[in-house]
């Protein structure tokens, strides 16, 4: 009788843990994503990525809310995932200051937040996923270095000023120039945006008539910049190189038209953000930031693949 009562017990704990294990797996998630601007194709393609990553796994469902570069929309769109009691919250944000107030709301709620390329100056974050900016500014620096043969006066087109994250490619752009001591005659931004780009480099040929060549901080600027190049059909003195790889940039590049761009791996990142926030819920620590390594496309290191 014993033996049957022992066998009971056994049998009714092999059953809850099966169950649990069970409902451990088909729990389901829903995460909300905070994007800067999906007219940007690098931003589309992280969005991709997340959507992707969350259809593979299927039990991860994606709120994707796109600010459209109004960082008083991206606040109001992560008080809706409040309201809405995401378990997750990653961030994209369209500047710094507002996205940290964006996330202090999620803080406020117990929502995680998983910050993706783009830093916050406040709140919380549970782990940062960004590609080594400043290896790719240096990158650029010693491509366009050695184009130039060690000589000439550069331009530089930034994003939004304030941006930790761009900054930093600047930055490693201009100490690989100033370590081959070639000039930077002007710096300015141009919001990322790809009119933007086209209306400074106006000015800088206008104001700079001798420049060879430009970085501009993103590929949206870098394209626009291309196109102030070549109306005033200077395309064959002026060198542009730009960043992020977007589809757009790498088909100028095997066209001719950009000399360059700096990949990033917006496509991982989006993933890597999926999982990052899943062993999180699931209790595993993260690291403060993970790098995601990048890399100087050209027209010749296309032909070599």
């Amino acid at each position: 009788m014993k033996n049957k009562y022992l066998l009971l017990i056994i049998s009714l704990l092999l059953v809850a843990l099966f169950v649990g294990s069970v409902n451990a797996q088909d729990k389901k998630y829903v995460f909300g994503y905070s994007v800067q601007d999906l007219g940007n194709q690098y931003w589309q393609t992280v969005a991709q990525g997340i959507k992707d990553r969350a259809a593979e796994l299927g039990n991860v469902d994606i709120v994707v809310l796109d600010a459209r570069t109004d960082p008083e929309k991206q606040l109001a769109h992560v008080e809706d995932l409040v309201q809405k009691k995401v378990d997750a919250i990653l961030l994209s944000p369209w500047d710094p200051d507002t996205g940290g107030s964006a996330v202090e709301v999620a803080n406020k709620a117990g929502i995680p937040v998983f910050v993706l390329d783009v830093g916050v100056n406040s709140g919380k974050i549970e782990t940062f996923i960004v590609s080594d900016n400043f290896k790719g500014g240096e990158l650029a620096g010693e491509f366009i270095a050695e184009k130039l043969g060690g000589k000439g006066k550069v331009v530089v087109i930034e994003c939004q000023l304030g941006y930790v994250i761009p900054a930093l490619r600047e930055e490693g752009f201009v100490k690989t120039m100033e370590k081959y001591g070639i000039e930077v005659v002007a710096k300015q931004p141009a919001d990322s945006q790809r009119a933007l780009g086209l209306t400074v480099m106006e000015n800088f040929i206008q104001a700079y008539p001798d420049i060879n060549a430009v970085f501009a901080c993103n590929d949206e600027m870098a394209l626009g910049a291309l196109e102030a190049v070549r109306s005033a059909g200077l395309q064959d003195k002026i060198i542009v190189v730009g960043f992020d790889a977007i589809a757009d940039a790498v088909k100028s590049v095997e066209e001719g038209g950009l000399a360059g761009t700096v990949a990033q791996k917006p496509y991982e990142i989006g993933k890597m953000g999926v999982d990052a926030a899943l062993k999180f819920l699931n209790g595993e620590k993260l690291e403060e930031t993970t790098y995601v390594p990048v890399e100087l496309i050209t027209k010749e290191s296309l032909e070599k693949k």
